[in-house]
């Protein structure tokens, strides 16, 4: 069974590295991605995805809200949120943390250790 991976981040810079090396790591999984925290809800509520990957600062909806929207659709989905400041001016990382986050990702990442977490996440 094919595992599908929601990827959001506002950088579509971001979006296409994480498809392609996601793509190429694990072929055996369906990369959906988006610049946008509300099309990203969109397509939790209207699928069946296996694993979020989310940036936390995005215009429409940072990432802690779209953490907490996509845990009340489905409180097993397994999230990595990624993030390019050290400093969470909204403490974003923190609230999620507080509300069950476990991984968290600070840009730039090595993509070895992101696949490792993708693999272990959706169990593959």
């Amino acid at each position: 069974m094919v595992k599908r991976i929601l990827a959001v981040d506002d950088d579509k810079s971001i979006i296409k590295m994480l498809q392609d090396e996601l793509q190429s790591r694990l072929p055996d999984t369906e990369i959906l991605a988006t610049n946008s925290g509300l099309a990203a809800l969109n397509l939790l509520l209207g699928g069946s995805i296996d694993l979020l990957i989310t940036d936390i600062a995005m215009p429409d909806m940072n990432g802690y809200e779209l953490y907490k929207r996509a845990k009340e659709t489905n409180e097993e989905l397994p999230v990595i949120m990624i993030t390019g400041f050290g400093y969470d001016p909204s403490h974003a990382v923190v609230n999620a943390k507080r509300d069950g986050l476990e991984n968290v990702f600070f840009k730039p990442f090595d993509m070895d250790k992101l696949e490792k977490k993708v693999r272990e996440s959706l169990d593959i």
